[in-house]
């Protein structure tokens, strides 16, 4: 999930989908492109890869293939015949609990997403302040809580200038960085100094030491979960058919591009061993800065990349619980007090309450020594709650063209059963994974079985079965015209 998605956030589910040929106003297929990648690729997810070396080459295209594109393009299909996003899709294909179960946990991944977006933000803060607080448990838990609630306040008061920040943030904290790391770490190595990792033929593949040893692969699915609401722009295309595919294919390749090579760039400068899983963005930014002798960038690309983080995380914050808002009026599932809205037209009940979580997740970075390791739990729960959409979304990719083949679509996906068989078995497979302890962190054990277990139990499967049992009729309003705009 990149900070887009990441590291992955959606927006909100209330779309448009009218077929193609009824809009008078076209959008380019290059537009297309360009939302996806400002959606969905970032740097935070660069550090955690780099420890494989070149093997994260292949390590990234093995979910593209199995993952990113079933995603995107059963998702188009989706979205070109069916509006109200993951909920009407997966209501319609099998049922509105199931529903509801996609809609939560599209929701859900929030509750994990941002503690481990806010970790990364600490510890490139610290670039600023002083280095040596990247690992420190108790200034990371602070940042997390500080920040979060600084989100909800400027969310409070309205989102358009928001989105425009993170909009200008893509480039300024994203690619202009990203590209300026990979140049300067060419030259690094065009001067004759060695890698910090191997670069030959003999390590194109990840060693291995047991399943264990490719557990962070799953931690790539959620770095493109996110492709699937751009989506929603397919009907504004003169020609889906042909021009959504095409915009897919080089969104792909350019995020491929933002994921990998700053990968390889950082796992060049900084050896595996000593990377950590937070701050290795600025580790490398630093390194080579040191080198070419011009460290006094580092705290300015710091405050770059911090624009970049947190302009997305200020504009997806009230997009999921806004999707969640709509759902629990329409149906009954939220109680009213959860169903109110501020003067601007925002959710803010909701927002404060998921606070109140994020801040007591925020403290076990206080409790718990490697910050690294806590980070990457949080990462790996954030993925099992997200695959659960994922799976029911390729069910209903499936179930809507059997059962209602005749529906008008603004575009079909080739292969679609194919498709969504191999994204389905492929999410399963990676939800399985995510149980398992990485190797790279020394195991863990029944305790990181228990704690990814338990909180991926409680947050996506108990909470949604205790929305269903004790939701009321008189909980149902109508979403007013500020909600639905």
């Amino acid at each position: 999930m990149s900070e887009a998605a990441a590291a992955g956030a959606p927006p909100a589910v209330v779309e448009t989908s009218a077929p193609a040929a009824t809009r008078p106003n076209y959008i380019s297929w290059t537009a297309v492109v360009m939302l996806t990648v400002s959606s969905v690729a970032s740097l935070r997810a660069a550090p955690t890869m780099a420890v494989y070396g070149l093997a994260c080459v292949f390590l990234y295209l093995v979910p593209a293939i199995v993952f990113l594109l079933p995603t995107s393009l059963v998702s188009a299909e989706l979205a070109s015949g069916w509006s109200g996003g993951v909920y009407r899709w997966v209501s319609e294909g099998i049922s509105p609990r199931a529903g509801l179960f996609a809609i939560w946990n599209q929701f859900a991944m929030t509750i994990f997403y941002y503690p481990s977006l806010l970790a990364y933000v600490a510890s490139t803060l610290a670039y600023v302040i002083d280095p040596s607080l990247a690992s420190n448990g108790p200034y990371t838990a602070l940042v997390i809580i500080g920040v979060y609630w600084l989100g909800v306040l400027v969310s409070s008061r309205g989102m358009k200038a928001i989105a425009s920040l993170a909009s200008g943030g893509v480039w300024v904290g994203t690619l202009i960085p990203g590209t300026f790391l990979v140049v300067l770490c060419i030259i690094f190595l065009g001067q004759g100094n060695a890698s910090a990792a191997p670069m030959d033929a003999s390590h194109l593949l990840p060693a291995w030491t047991g399943i264990a040893s490719l557990v962070l692969i799953v931690n790539n699915f959620l770095s493109y979960s996110g492709m699937e609401m751009n989506a929603v722009h397919v009907s504004d295309l003169r020609n889906p058919g042909k021009e959504y595919p095409k915009a897919m294919f080089v969104a792909m390749g350019l995020v491929l591009a933002i994921f990998i090579l700053p990968a390889l760039a950082i796992s060049w400068v900084v050896p595996a061993q000593t990377l950590s899983l937070t701050a290795g963005v600025m580790q490398a930014f630093d390194s080579v800065y040191a080198h070419f002798g011009i460290q006094w960038l580092t705290p300015i690309t710091a405050i770059a990349i911090l624009c970049a983080s947190l302009g997305g995380m200020l504009a997806w914050l009230a997009g999921p619980s806004k999707g969640l808002l709509m759902i629990g009026k329409q149906e009954g599932y939220l109680p009213p007090y959860f169903q109110k809205l501020n003067p601007q037209g925002i959710q803010q009940n909701i927002l404060v309450a998921q606070g109140y979580v994020t801040s007591v997740i925020a403290l076990l970075y206080a409790f718990i020594p490697d910050v690294s390791s806590t980070y990457w739990i949080f990462s790996v729960i954030t993925t099992q709650t997200y695959l659960i959409m994922y799976v029911l979304l390729f069910i209903t990719g499936i179930q809507l063209r059997r059962k209602q083949p005749d529906h008008p679509r603004g575009y079909r996906a080739p292969w679609l059963w194919v498709l969504c068989i191999v994204g389905a078995v492929s999410s399963v497979l990676a939800f399985a994974i995510g149980f398992i302890p990485p190797s790279q962190f020394g195991g863990g054990g029944s305790a990181y079985l228990a704690i990814v277990g338990g909180g991926v139990l409680i947050v996506g499967i108990l909470i949604p079965i205790a929305l269903l049992v004790f939701r009321k009729p008189s909980w149902k309003t109508e979403p007013s015209a500020m909600e639905q705009a």
